[in-house]
């Protein structure tokens, strides 16, 4: 399994981009929340680093014109495509809903242990920066080890 470098990218990009998203939390929003680790949703996200990275180290592996990169490729695209879009919006609209039975339960009798999970998907900017942070890994794992 370690001699598999693009699996190797992946799960090292996954694992990484999750684990900075906590400083970048710190920086941006000054606040120190840990679960951000090991939540969805968030600055990269982590998802398209994986299969970017997959993506790139199978390109980078295999070369660029192969059948294997191609499909590294287009599942990267459906990958960051549903990041950036309908988990995004369901994550909007769990906070409307939230919102709502919040406001009219009675008398703040809600359970608000029982909120929809509001983080779900990502910004545009976020899967931007999650498939280059990817790419990057990939890169220097190329360079450095294998």
């Amino acid at each position: 399994m370690l001699y598999n470098y693009p699996l190797v990218a992946a799960l090292m990009s996954i694992i990484l981009a999750q684990v900075i998203k906590v400083p970048i939390s710190l920086i941006t929003k000054r606040t120190w929340n840990m679960k951000l680790g090991f939540s969805t949703g968030g600055m990269p996200s982590s998802h398209s680093a994986a299969v970017c990275s997959l993506a790139a180290a199978v390109g980078i592996d295999e070369g660029f014109s192969s059948a294997l990169f191609a499909i590294a490729v287009i599942v990267s695209a459906i990958t960051m495509f549903d990041a950036a879009g309908i988990r995004r919006h369901a994550g909007i609209h769990a906070t409307f809903i939230n919102r709502l039975m919040s406001a009219t339960s009675d008398r703040g009798r809600w359970d608000s242990s029982k909120a929809l999970k509001e983080l779900l998907g990502h910004r545009p900017i976020e899967v931007v920066v999650g498939a280059i942070f990817g790419i990057f890994i990939s890169i220097v794992l190329d360079f450095t080890i294998y």
